[in-house]
């Protein structure tokens, strides 16, 4: 009897113990990881969109065409949706992935005499007509409501040829709406790594200590400026017309001699701005606009813009700004000190739209301080299932050296 007593108890603990390893099974965050390559070339695709089909979620490939995307459990039904501007976009369910699966997208550019779009069915518009156009449809294509969006941002900074700044950090966002030309207001929710070498004498006193700042400062749409604006100075010229997640976009480049270019891609049904890209480069040291008695002459500047449509409006999905400055010894000195080449990047991993009032957030971000020095601990946990776009090995190597340097 004793015998079959403990057998029944260590039967019991067996079904216990079952149930309970199945519902941590079942609570475990599903994790899908590939490579998106071009069909014709096998050549990876970079910033592509992975994200759950209408659904705020997502993640974006790295410049190697590899990702990691994390699921909560109780998403393992949805569809995955694999989207870059110029390709046919792959719709995927969640359980028919494979681990480190290669996936092959199309490329197609559609002529612009395949395809006519016009405006009143009587007249094909120009490309100015469509920016213009766009520009007037702002108000109904983006959010006029208060929203928070959640991200990753990742900062890197040259001087001459040595790296001395590598920051990944996450945060939340929170935004009035376009109307209001204001600064969103930022919470930081972790840092994952920060390396700050020893630099240059001149950044004591001249040198922007919050790397987050450039970005939240800068937005085409919100502050109304840029190549989107219809503006003197600026010429529009029809690229073609390309895919993008099932609908088609104006691909148009512009000019504004002789600093800058710009090209925007607009959707042909609704003239939303889906990504605008901005370049400003400096002629003989002449620059556009940018020089200051500090002695730093900002002599290239790109910007990128790239925008999702979430339940109808379009939020940001991802954004850079990239610099090269040269740094004298003086306003009118032709010495040169260095030369930099700071990198800023955000990538958005989910848009909220639903209870903002209510929706848990803290101001807390300082912006006279460091990200490093407004840090918390590292939190192992939080990364561990947090959509970012996968480390390259060159990023990997520049982690590498930079640790040994400020070790």
């Amino acid at each position: 009897m004793r015998f079959l007593h403990k057998l029944y108890h260590l039967t019991t603990l067996g079904i216990i113990l079952l149930f309970a390893f199945a519902g941590l099974a079942q609570n475990e965050t599903i994790t899908l990881s590939g490579q998106l390559l071009d069909k014709e070339t096998a050549e990876p695709i970079p910033y592509a969109s992975i994200y759950l089909k209408e659904k705020p979620i997502g993640t974006t490939t790295n410049e190697d065409g590899y990702f990691v995307f994390h699921i909560s459990p109780e998403l393992k039904t949805g569809t995955v949706v694999l989207s870059v501007i110029g390709y046919t976009a792959v719709f995927k369910k969640i359980n028919a992935f494979k681990k480190d699966e290669t996936i092959f997208l199309s490329s197609q550019i559609t002529k612009l005499d395949e395809v006519s779009i016009t405006a009143t069915r009587k007249k094909q518009l120009t490309a100015k007509e469509i920016v213009r156009k766009a520009y007037k449809e702002i108000p109904n294509n983006y959010p006029i409501t208060p929203y928070v969006l959640e991200g990753y941002v990742r900062g890197l900074q040259k001087e001459d040829n040595q790296y001395v700044e590598y920051l990944e950090c996450a945060a939340k966002f929170f935004y009035q709406g376009y109307k209001t030309a204001r600064e969103p207001q930022v919470e930081l929710l972790g840092v994952r790594n920060s390396y700050l070498a020893p630099r240059h004498p001149w950044n004591e006193e001249s040198q922007r200590k919050n790397a987050l700042i450039d970005l939240v400062e800068d937005d085409f749409i919100r502050f109304d400026y840029g190549p989107i604006a219809p503006k003197r100075g600026w010429k529009f010229e029809l690229d073609g017309i390309i895919p993008y997640q099932g609908g088609l976009l104006f691909k148009i480049e512009g000019i504004d001699s002789p600093f800058q270019t710009a090209t925007v891609f607009i959707d042909t049904e609704t003239f939303a701005f889906v990504k605008i890209e901005l370049t400003r480069k400096a002629i003989n040291n002449r620059s556009w606009r940018r020089r200051f008695t500090n002695g730093a002459l900002q002599v290239y500047y790109n910007v990128v813009f790239e925008y999702q449509k979430y339940k109808g409006k379009m939020y940001l999905k991802y954004q850079k700004e990239e610099d090269h400055w040269k740094i004298f010894e003086g306003l009118e000195s032709g010495q040169l000190l260095l030369t930099q080449y700071p990198k800023k990047e955000l990538f958005i991993n989910n848009i909220i739209t639903e209870n903002v009032d209510t929706y848990p957030f803290e101001r807390n971000m300082d912006i006279g301080s460091s990200i490093e020095n407004q840090a918390a601990n590292y939190d192992i946990a939080f990364w561990k299932n947090y959509n970012i776009p996968q480390q390259t090995q060159k990023e990997s190597a520049i982690i590498k050296e930079l640790k040994k340097i400020t070790e």
